[in-house]
């Protein structure tokens, strides 16, 4: 069964990512995730960031 996660819990570990106090090897070790999932939650929130923070004025 595939596992699920929130988008709470997705965004907690992209930014403990970002932070860069640890490596992507330890925090995929800390929560039992596999570096290459981390890695692609990470692209997804930084592809999507522009998105989030856009003027909305400008419509």
């Amino acid at each position: 069964m595939r596992k699920s996660y929130s988008g709470e819990f997705k965004a907690k570990v992209v930014l403990e990512i970002l932070k860069e106090e640890k490596t992507i090897s330890q925090i995929a070790s800390e929560y039992g995730i596999h570096p290459n999932q981390l890695l692609k939650w990470k692209k997804e929130a930084i592809r999507s960031l522009a998105e989030v923070l856009e003027d909305g004025r400008r419509k």
